[in-house]
């Protein structure tokens, strides 16, 4: 049983370097898009402050994620496996085409997944963080078009006797401020998820690890109020790093196909999106940045004219999002089924 756990908190990791690689895009696509920085100094740029969050977040959206969705009498090791792999599974296709969907919501659609084929529906906790993050699927998108929107206007109107040419100067080393802000945020709302999984495991083995004495100081959790600090800081590292490889298919969507950035417009799409991310952190709402800073982009492209915006990626986009959840559930539930065939946990 240990062993098993083990492996699945190593799977954890595996899906938090996956959100990092897959959810670069969100940090770096812009700042790449406008040539602020290469490829290369972007990743490291954002993968440093992913790592810094560990100082500044809360814990809010870890409680949320390890309690909020699931019932947890029926959370189990096989539960928590089928919901990662479900999540795993949809990153892995979404970045191979180069859709950037939401790592947040294909980790809760797996773990959903997984407790419906193990419980019915009667698993899911109706209410509260769900209808939350459901609003949110709609409002944080939203909310980045019209904070994105706003922002670009004012400078619109800020330097409207100024040429493009020093508009675009000025702001290329504001660029890198609300790039690392936005890095900041997303390594805030999404390391604790994965933070959040691991927690809700070794609640739910708590029984076992209590009888491996070896094991007990470092794995046994009796609460999801409590969060080890090797797992904070092994999930913040894991994330960092997985930015730091980079997820290029979705930065060239992200960054240039959906519209056509300067250091001004990415300026203000990064520091939209970071207002509606922590804003969303702070209460504890597992939001999507990929769905934030997408909508800020948009909002951004749209104050040149809606010609701007090319819709027909935008049309891919939502539907990718849609699919995200349900997509997610199903390769989980199918897992669950598959684990609970062999390994009675």
């Amino acid at each position: 049983m240990i062993t098993y756990v083990i492996v699945i908190i190593l799977i954890a990791f595996v899906f938090d370097f996956l959100n990092g690689f897959h959810d670069s895009a969100n940090s770096i696509a812009t700042i790449v898009g406008t040539r602020v920085l290469s490829p290369l100094a972007a990743v490291m740029w954002a993968a440093t402050f992913n790592f810094a969050a560990v100082l500044f977040g809360s814990t809010a959206v870890a409680k949320a994620v390890s309690g909020g969705f699931i019932v947890q009498g029926v959370v189990t090791p096989n539960v928590i496996c089928a919901g990662l792999v479900g999540a795993v599974v949809w990153n892995i296709i979404t970045w191979y085409f180069g859709i950037p969907s939401s790592s947040s919501h294909a980790l809760i659609g797996g773990l959903a997944g997984a407790a419906v084929a193990k419980a019915g529906f009667g698993a899911l906790l109706w209410g509260g963080k769900w209808i939350e993050t459901l609003v949110a699927i709609v409002l944080s998108p939203l909310m980045g078009i019209v904070i994105g929107f706003a922002l670009m206007a004012l400078v619109f109107n800020l330097f409207q006797k100024v040429t493009p040419r020093r508009v675009d100067k000025l702001f290329r080393p504001g660029q890198l401020l609300s790039s690392a802000w936005l890095s900041l945020a997303h390594g805030t709302n999404d390391a604790q998820k994965t933070i959040g999984v691991i927690v809700g495991l070794l609640v739910a083995s708590k029984d076992a690890i209590a009888k491996e004495p070896g094991w007990t100081h470092y794995l046994y959790v009796d609460s999801i109020d409590h969060i080890p600090a090797w797992v904070k800081l092994v999930a913040y590292s894991c994330i960092s790093l997985g930015t730091l490889f980079g997820g290029w298919r979705i930065v060239h969507t992200m960054g240039s196909r959906i519209t056509r950035l300067r250091p001004v417009s990415g300026f203000c799409a990064e520091t939209g999106g970071a207002i509606v991310i922590f804003t969303a952190a702070h209460f504890g709402i597992p939001v999507s940045t990929t769905h934030t800073i997408t909508g800020s982009i948009v909002g951004v492209g749209a104050t040149n004219r809606l010609s701007g915006v090319r819709w027909g990626i935008a049309r891919r986009i939502v539907w990718a999002w849609v699919l995200t959840i349900p997509m997610a559930g199903m390769v989980a539930a199918i897992s669950y089924l598959l684990l609970s065939a062999f390994l009675p946990y």
